[in-house]
Order: structure tokens, then C-alpha cells, then sequence
């Protein structure tokens, strides 16, 4: 007999799992008639689609001012407009050699003008280390190439072109500097290299001077070493000359071709 307080379990209604109608496959597998699970995933949708929204919604502020090209392509301010026409903190330091400190003293009171006033650095010649100390401002330069047009006009001044050649590169943007030696195009030593040296300076310096005005450039000869200043076109073309001098050309068919490359430059320009 059973106690009196136990519970009674609670009869649960059987039921009947539905009949196959394919005969000998017993469908034993209970089916919910609701299907829960797809309104579930359409609410996880659309909570999903609702965050979206919130998160562009959130980063249209941020793209404000954002123009777009036809292509859909961001469209953005240039550097100098951005940082409203400043450029940052930066120095540079260019090296003088020994021999070009005492002109460098002598013409420093005309070649920092230049650097200050005109492209906005701070310039100070130091004696301890024998360099040219250039630093920009942030609140007064304004091009941001200044620095580097300032370390080549000290760079030219040091390798021996004359102060109003080497201003030259701060005025034109298409002005540049090749360097090249004797020995790159001919193993010369000895008196071999003096007579190369000589072809290309000619009696007192008449070649060279020949070369320069043919080709509108400024040669520098620094013993084996040689500078040339001047446009992309006239520097090949004066060193087409040197090299052809070097490899023992005779001067007087170098200035041949300087006449027919001069005429050339007066036709094109």
C-alpha cells in the first residue's frame, strides 16, 4: 500500500506518433508543427541588419567631406591644404670639403640670403664639423621640397660650380647634378690621365668653355672626377662630348659635333 503523502505521478497523455503511409518505414521521428527555428533566423537577420544600419549610421560623420570620382574613388585634399600649407620639423646636414671652407666663408653673406628669404629655412654654418646645418620652420616654410632644393645648392656650391650657377637650382625645378669619373669610361693612370684631363679643359679652358655654352650646361673638373650641371637632354649631351674627348677623340671633331648640337638647341627653342 502506498503512503498516503506520496505524490501521485502526473499521467501524461501518450501520444501517438503519426503512421507512415509508406508501407514497412516506421516514421517514429517527431515533427514540430511550428517552425520556430525560421522566425528565429529572420529575427537574427534583422537585428543583424539593424546593427549595420547603426554602424553606418555612426560613421557618416566620419566620412564627411569625403568626395567621391566617378569611379566611386576617394578624393582627397592635397598635403599642402591638409596641414594648411606647413610641412614638418625636419633638418639636414651637408658635408663641405677643406678646400671649399674658405670660399664658403667669403660667400656666405650670398648664400644664405637665398635660404631664408626665399625658400623660409634656418641656415648655420658649422666650423666644428664643417657642414652647412639646414632645418625648416613649421610655422614659416611652406614648400615642402624646400629642404631638399637648399641641400642641393650647398651640395653644387661644394663640388666647385660658381654661387650664381648653383642659385639656379632654386630657381628652376628641372635643373640636376651628374657625377661621373675618368676611370668609368676609361681605365686611364699616369700621364695618360693628365693628357685626358687636358683634351677636356683645352688651352686655358677653351674645350670646356666650348662645351658648356654649346650645350648650355656647367662643367666642373675636379682632378678624375667630373661635375656637370644642367637640364636632363644638354647633360647627356655634354657628357657625350667629354667621353668622346676622354676616349681620344681629337678636339677638333668634338667641336664638329658641338656646332651640329648647338644648331639643333637653336631650332628647338
Amino acid at each position: 500500500m502506498v503512503a498516503p503523502t506520496a505524490l501521485k505521478a502526473v499521467e501524461t497523455p501518450s501520444v501517438s506518433s503519426p503512421s507512415s503511409r509508406i508501407v514497412g518505414v516506421d516514421n517514429t521521428i517527431p515533427q514540430d508543427d511550428d517552425d520556430d527555428d525560421d522566425v528565429l533566423v529572420g529575427q537574427e537577420a534583422a537585428d543583424t541588419e539593424m546593427k549595420d544600419d547603426s554602424k553606418e549610421e555612426n560613421s557618416k560623420p566620419e566620412t564627411k567631406g569625403v568626395v567621391l570620382d566617378e569611379e566611386g574613388k576617394p578624393r582627397f585634399a592635397s598635403a599642402n591644404t591638409s596641414n594648411g600649407g606647413r610641412v614638418k620639423l625636419e633638418s639636414r646636414k651637408v658635408g663641405v670639403p677643406p678646400h671649399r671652407m674658405t670660399p664658403l666663408r667669403n660667400n656666405w653673406t650670398k648664400i644664405y640670403p637665398p635660404l631664408v628669404e626665399h625658400l623660409k629655412l634656418q641656415v648655420r654654418m658649422n666650423l666644428k664639423t664643417k657642414s652647412v646645418e639646414l632645418r625648416t620652420h613649421p610655422r614659416h616654410t611652406t614648400d615642402p621640397g624646400a629642404l631638399q632644393k637648399g641641400a642641393d645648392f650647398i651640395k653644387a656650391f661644394t663640388l666647385g660650380f660658381d654661387l650664381d650657377d648653383s642659385i639656379a637650382l632654386l630657381r628652376l625645378d628641372d635643373l640636376y647634378i651628374e657625377t661621373f669619373e675618368i676611370k668609368d669610361v676609361k681605365t686611364l693612370n699616369g700621364d695618360h690621365l693628365s693628357r685626358a684631363i687636358g683634351r677636356i679643359a683645352g688651352k686655358d679652358g677653351k674645350t670646356k668653355f666650348a662645351i658648356e655654352n654649346a650645350t648650355r650646361t656647367r662643367i666642373v673638373l675636379a682632378n678624375a672626377k667630373i661635375h656637370i650641371l644642367g637640364g636632363f637632354t644638354h647633360i647627356r649631351m655634354a657628357r657625350e662630348a667629354v667621353v668622346s674627348l676622354i676616349l681620344g677623340s681629337p678636339p677638333g671633331k668634338v667641336y664638329g659635333n658641338l656646332r651640329t648640337v648647338a644648331s639643333r638647341l637653336k631650332e628647338r627653342y
